[in-house]
């Protein structure tokens, strides 16, 4: 097949980030809630998975039909052209979720999407009997929405937010892909000052630093796809290989975090190193409250401890404070904070620029925007 119908799936609020991801990649995106569509041939499969910061997995769409009952899911299923995608010997286990919809057992969908598949193989491949599912893992998902049904095969494998460099973590560490998106979400660029003031196991600056130099973020890591075996690996050497090139690892870069907690910061310091940037972000402990600086129009990015991770509403309010009154003193920077506390523009002591509403997991979060002044033009 030369080209598919491919389907990034995101956190919701994130779409539009992953969206332009897409565009950026040269492919045109469709935009709905949680997943960015998009077509391309198997270097669109390498190439997206390498590079998506914000996506949580590519998926190919294998059919898209409405189903009602049993049997129709059951024919519609089998109608696909599996072969094309599995061979004889695949492992493809099938996941499922109905919502909304008729066909509301979901064990059951996957039961009938799983033998829908068995018997199509076995007939194409004319086998009888069960299939020994003894070569790659193909992940099949059938997903129902209003009696919608979706069916994807899985190319990401291990989710995209695992990049590889967190040996370490905190309690509550943020996702990898979280990260990139309040990153990406700020005014920051390379030649400005980035800060964490609460950066916990450094995962923001780190995504900061792989951001600054265009360093794709699955370039140290493996997918699922790559066993595929009608995906050559010169497809991945190849993207690899471009990955590499469009990197700019000699970019300065001036990153930093802080953390009232030295063993976190032990940890930021390893995940650092691991990521390929032991000498580029300085990480240091530190309360919130004494950090100064002289340098300008730089940018904060900060996810901080909220209540239900401290379950202490007074320390929130006092951290919050703390950064309103340490904040005020950078006139020219801008600072981006993801907090769930919905009092936080008046215990903070300013209403946001703009605040985005994000889910961090299953948590609903607002992204709170202050807006610093433009950073002037120098003169050649």
């Amino acid at each position: 097949m030369d080209q598919f119908k491919l389907v990034a799936t995101a956190a919701s609020g994130l779409e539009a980030i992953v969206g332009k991801e897409v565009r950026r990649l040269g492919y045109e995106p469709s935009v709905e809630n949680g997943k960015v569509f998009f077509r391309g041939d198997k270097s669109a499969i390498a190439r997206s998975n390498l590079w998506l910061r914000v996506a949580d997995r590519v998926k190919i769409v294998v059919g898209e039909f409405q189903a009602k009952t049993f049997d129709e899911l059951f024919e519609k299923t089998k109608a696909l052209p599996w072969e094309t995608y599995l061979p004889l010997d695949a492992e493809f286990p099938v996941s499922g979720k109905s919502v909304k919809s008729t066909l509301f057992s979901v064990p059951d969908c996957q039961a009938i999407v799983k033998k829908a598949i068995v018997n199509r193989l076995s007939e194409k491949y004319r086998r009888q009997g069960r299939l020994m599912e003894s070569g790659a893992l193909f992940k099949i998902e059938v997903a129902l929405l209003k009696d919608q049904v979706t069916l994807t095969i899985d190319t990401s494998g291990v989710g995209l937010h695992k990049r590889g460099y967190r040996v370490m973590q905190g309690g509550a560490p943020i996702k990898e892909t979280m990260a990139a998106a309040l990153v990406l979400l700020t005014s920051w660029h390379p030649d400005r000052p980035f800060y964490d003031p609460v950066c916990g196991s450094g995962t923001i600056p780190i995504e900061a630093a792989l951001i600054g130099r265009n360093i794709a973020p699955g370039l140290n890591r493996q997918f699922a796809s790559e066993s595929f075996d009608w995906m050559p690996q010169e497809i991945w050497q190849a993207a690899r290989t471009e990955a590499k090139e469009l990197a700019n690892y000699e970019q300065p870069l001036d990153i930093s975090g802080s953390d009232i907690d030295h063993r976190l910061i032990e940890m930021a310091k390893q995940n650092a190193e691991q990521a390929g940037f032991p000498d580029v972000i300085s990480f240091k402990q530190m309360q919130l409250a004494d950090f100064r600086t002289d340098k300008e129009y730089g940018v904060i990015a900060a996810n901080p401890p909220y209540g239900e991770r401290l379950e202490d509403e007074e320390a929130v309010i006092k951290l919050y404070k703390e950064m309103g009154e340490v904040f005020q003193a950078l006139p020219t920077w801008s600072i981006y904070v993801l907090t769930s506390y919905e009092a936080f523009e008046e215990v903070y002591g300013k209403k946001a620029t703009k605040k985005r509403k994000l889910y961090n997991g299953y948590l609903r979060t607002d992204y709170y925007q202050y807006w610093g002044p433009r950073k002037p033009r120098q003169d050649k």
